[in-house]
């Protein structure tokens, strides 16, 4: 059964990927992997997932542990994304799927082994909060785990940041991003800077979706625009990046552990 197509004239950037079921995360499965080693995901039990997209982190992490796996996302669609995925992954039972909010996640204090968010922060504007909220969640000895978008230098030319903000990112630069990790009340905390590569990226974005995933994107992508024309402006200016604007974007990986309680309560 064919699944229908909306217009998206007035849609965002994450209303666009929600439409085509495709995301993208720098660094691509690799950094994932990177960040599940960083977080100790192998020997968890319980791990959050902030941001589940299309569901490539969720199952990544059921492939590689025995742990439960909760994938939050803020868009109900992302989430039928990730169950779609799940499922054909034969991977539906090891993960529970909740829709919530970064800036207040409806989840206990307290509990999981390990919270990962993966380009996720890029559009919050209130980012200190988020990492609040991602380490409240966070077992006392667990990990957080952050693989976010910024600037490596910022753009000489206002237009660039201006278009930024126009797909709804806050993106911080690298000085920003590591007073807010310093600050984040984290133990053992390590933050590694990455340029993003364009030959690079586009490998990893194949990588990280699957190629059959991506041809059924690809696909959606031909229908939208066949039988929604009115979509293709939106789309053209939510995806069109100025000449040499990726020699300005990096991303960092970041990880720290929350204090584990005192003995007694000393």
């Amino acid at each position: 059964m064919k699944q229908p197509t909306h217009p998206v004239s007035e849609g965002s950037y994450l209303d666009i990927q929600g439409a085509l079921g495709i995301t993208k995360h720098n660094g691509g499965l690799s950094a994932t992997l990177e960040l599940l080693q960083r977080c100790h995901v192998t020997e968890a039990r319980q791990v959050l997932y902030v941001g589940s997209g299309i569901g490539v982190g969720p199952c990544a992490i059921a492939r590689r542990s025995g742990c439960r796996i909760v994938a939050l996302d803020i868009s109900e669609k992302m989430l039928e994304w990730s169950r779609l995925r799940a499922k054909e992954a034969g991977l539906l039972s090891r993960i529970e799927f909740r829709q919530g909010d970064v800036l207040e996640l409806p989840l206990e204090t307290d509990r999981y082994d390990a919270v990962l968010v993966e380009s996720v922060l890029a559009f919050v504007e209130d980012k200190a909060r988020a990492i609040r909220e991602c380490v409240r969640v966070t077992a006392p000895g667990g990990f957080v785990g952050m693989n976010e978008t910024l600037w490596l230098s910022r753009p000489a030319e206002l237009k660039l940041a201006e278009r930024a903000s126009a797909l709804g990112a806050y993106i911080p630069t690298s000085g920003a991003w590591q007073r807010l990790w310093d600050e984040s009340g984290l133990e053992e905390r390590t933050v590694s800077i990455q340029p993003t590569g364009v030959g690079g990226e586009v490998m990893s974005r194949i990588e990280w979706v699957g190629f059959r995933w991506m041809l059924r994107a690809i696909g959606r992508l031909i229908r939208l625009l066949r039988e929604h024309p009115e979509s293709r402006q939106a789309i053209k200016a939510q995806f069109a990046a100025p000449a040499g604007v990726a020699r300005l974007f990096g991303y960092a990986l970041s990880s720290g552990s929350k204090p584990a309680r005192a003995v007694g309560g000393a």
